[in-house]
């Protein structure tokens, strides 16, 4: 398994740092545009083109590509919602999409606001939705700008130091073990489960919310109700 891994990891290192910066761009760019946020693993990409950075011009080439692709992806979300978020959601793509989850979008955008953007940043679905769904409020772009940025600062920085820090290991100590690669395996392992874990403690908590708000808003149509009679 280290020769494998060896191949692989010297692959992403051969290829040419503008190609891999611009592809990994427009995956990010994909990954946060309704629909294909569906379907690209932003995620993935992210942490396999950090294990190609060499140094940390390297690094902060890649890293700026990659924001720029977040940024570039969410507005596109956001003037979908903004121009077109009415016809998008009854076309075959919205219901494709489900009802269900464009009232979860809804809902945890006007109950949160701009917490609600950058949450979506480490949600799955909720990351392809909130853009569109913030474009359909009142909510100012320069507002839903400010609240990507941050998330997408975090988002960035966190995937793309793990590849990087993971062939790094690999490089200095694990590939002249014998059993290294075995061990880089397990520790990718454990890095997939701790994310999942994270992401859905963030996916309860979002749901909380939401949940919340809905009762909130059920208590006081009641309230309305009572005070009309």
């Amino acid at each position: 398994m280290n020769t494998f891994l060896d191949w692989l990891l010297s692959s992403v290192h051969s290829v040419d740092w503008l190609l891999r910066d611009v592809v990994t761009s427009l995956a990010i760019a994909c990954e946060t545009t309704l629909g294909l946020g569906l379907i690209v693993p932003g995620d993935t990409m992210a942490v396999v083109a950090g294990t190609g950075v060499g140094n940390v011009i390297d690094f902060i080439g890649l890293y700026s590509f990659v924001l720029f692709g977040s940024f570039v992806g969410e507005s596109v979300g956001f003037w979908i919602g903004r121009k077109l978020g009415g016809k998008i959601r009854t076309s075959w793509l919205g219901r494709k999409i489900g009802a269900k989850n464009w009232e979860l979008a809804d809902i945890f955008v006007e109950s949160r606001g701009g917490i609600a953007v950058a949450l979506s940043r480490f949600l799955p679905v909720l990351h392809s939705l909130v853009p569109v769904a913030s474009g359909m409020t009142h909510m100012r772009y320069r507002d839903f700008i400010r609240w990507v940025m941050g998330a997408c600062f975090i988002w960035a920085g966190l995937y793309l130091s793990v590849g990087w820090a993971l062939h790094n290991s690999y490089d200095v100590w694990l590939g002249r073990l014998k059993y290294g690669s075995e061990i880089f395996v397990t520790i990718i392992a454990i890095f997939i489960v701790v994310i999942s874990l994270v992401k859905k403690r963030l996916q309860k908590a979002a749901e909380s919310m939401i949940v919340t708000e809905q009762v909130r808003d059920a208590i006081a149509d009641i309230e309305t109700s009572e005070g009309l009679e």
